[in-house]
């Protein structure tokens, strides 16, 4: 019987993970609706299904709940962030949506806390490899036999979607699903072949997406583990690397500076990022008009009917959003929640890097790695702090997690105390 609950709730896990991930239910729903289509449909079996997921998450975490309490209490700056979100319905532009939004925005991070009390840093990339899996082989399956739901039409005629959305979606999930593979695969002593198997697929289904900055993302991460792996190294190794290397990514920086529109031809993409950089300026221009606590959660993009209107206007198509993370978050909680993020972030990457060099496994550089994620991720597009996403869920777990790892390092180990 307990291995039957063990197993159940191991289910539940990677069945909420897919679907937090995005696969699947919206593009059926939608009825494999392209890009330029408008497509209404009944969306409440999303949200019947994201409230079981809700109630479920809540009823685990009762059953640990004084781990889940301490948790909240040691992370207090990610859990301010998160309640920021409903008081903000005292100022928000749009407080119905504030609401609502916040409630789904509370329901990820419970399971985020939910995911880091129950398993450990390895056990949640062994849950996300799984999860990821199933979303691989869906995909071409998919893109093979149903093409109007796997492959996209219209601007992106021929481009994979597989079980998303939108080619960038399964682009930057793919990224996520082959960084998981390699840490799984540097480690593995079983099953080697088939993990990097699941690596090799989504490199593919990277570029059948044609998805050229989630390629490019991922070759920045596999990239930085090895850098990362240098502050293992011995202090008198580890330095003159660590100076040679900031010395090479200046050098590359001055580069781009002085090349950047030969560079970004090279790759297919226009110097303003498909015009982001011409709606960043009225953007900017809206945050500040309210830049302290800004326009409420989810209580500025609300098309013509909303303070978006002039963006719309201005910039002559109708964006949803600022395609950029920290602007999004600036917009919705202003200058206060954008710097509650950066102080709980700033946290996180110094226990990242204590824990880096305490421990000497590949799943230890998974927090660091996915920190530079959800930088150079959010440059371009606005999955900061999103309800129902898999990026605010894994940087929840992984803001978590970092606290129980040290915690338990530090009772074991007197020196870690001293890092």
């Amino acid at each position: 019987m307990r291995k039957i609950l063990i197993n159940a709730e191991l289910g539940f896990t990677v069945f909420a993970l897919l679907i937090y991930s995005g696969a699947i239910l919206n593009l059926l729903l939608s009825g494999g609706a392209q890009e330029n289509e408008f497509a209404e449909f009944d969306s409440s079996l999303i949200r019947i299904t994201n409230f079981i997921i809700y109630l479920v998450t809540l009823f685990l975490l009762l059953l640990r709940w004084k781990k889940a309490v301490i948790l909240l209490s040691k992370d207090y700056l990610i859990s301010s962030l998160v309640l920021l979100a409903p008081i903000s319905i005292i100022w928000s532009f749009e407080p119905a949506t504030t609401l609502k939004d916040s409630i789904t925005l509370i329901g990820s991070a419970l399971f985020g806390l939910y995911l880091a009390s129950r398993y450990t840093i390895k056990q949640q990339l062994q849950l996300l490899a799984w999860v990821f899996s199933i979303a691989i082989i869906l995909s071409f399956i998919f893109a093979i036999a149903l093409p109007k739901f796997g492959i996209m039409g219209g601007v992106h005629q021929g481009k994979w979607r597989g079980v998303f959305l939108h080619k960038n979606v399964l682009g930057a999930r793919m990224v996520i699903s082959a960084l998981i593979f390699f840490l799984l695969g540097n480690e593995a002593k079983k099953y080697r072949s088939t993990i990097w198997c699941g690596f090799c697929l989504s490199v593919l289904l990277m570029l059948l997406s044609a998805s050229s900055s989630s390629l490019l993302n991922l070759l920045i991460l596999i990239f930085a583990f090895f850098v990362f792996l240098i502050w293992r190294w011995p202090y008198p190794l580890m330095i003159p690397a660590l100076i040679a290397i900031v010395t090479g990514g200046e050098c590359l920086y001055f580069l781009f500076i002085n090349s950047g529109d030969a560079i970004f031809n090279s790759i297919g993409k226009d110097a303003t990022l498909t015009g982001r950089t011409e709606l960043w300026p009225l953007v900017m221009e809206m945050i500040w008009k309210h830049p302290w606590l800004g326009y409420g959660f989810s209580g500025f993009w609300q098309g013509l009917n909303g303070e978006s209107a002039y963006i719309w206007r201005a910039a002559g198509w109708t964006p949803t959003h600022p395609h950029n993370g920290f602007l999004a978050l600036w917009l919705d909680l202003g200058l206060l929640g954008l710097s509650l993020f950066f102080l709980g972030f700033w946290r996180n990457l110094v226990q990242a890097v204590v824990w880096l060099r305490l421990s000497k496994t590949m799943s230890s550089v998974w927090p660091i790695l996915y920190l530079l994620y959800v930088v150079i991720s959010n440059l371009t597009e606005s999955g900061l702090i999103e309800a129902n996403r898999l990026n605010f869920v894994l940087y929840t777990a992984i803001s978590f997690s970092l606290l129980i790892q040290l915690d338990a390092k530090q009772k074991y180990s007197p020196d870690a105390a001293k890092l």
